[in-house]
């Protein structure tokens, strides 16, 4: 967890998940399944990210390198 590597592959799949997030908020107001704004997908890709980065801090201590519980970053050069 206190490896740049760690905290590069983290961030990564919190924007990711961030991403995938707001898009699937809006493509469903866009459908009308649910009813969001915005502001509404923003904060829950917010959230989403936030909760990405909690689920790798807290699956790092099972013993692999990344921050995934079967993970393992290698640096890219």
């Amino acid at each position: 967890m206190f490896t740049a590597a760690f905290w590069k592959s983290t961030g990564e799949r919190a924007v990711r998940t961030g991403a995938q997030v707001l898009a699937a908020t809006l493509g469903l107001d866009t459908v009308g399944v649910v009813s969001a704004d915005w502001g509404d997908g923003l904060s829950l890709a917010a959230g989403a990210a936030l909760l990405a980065v909690l689920t790798g801090i807290a699956a790092s201590g099972g013993g692999a390198e990344g921050p995934g519980l079967t993970e393992t970053v290698r640096d890219r050069q």
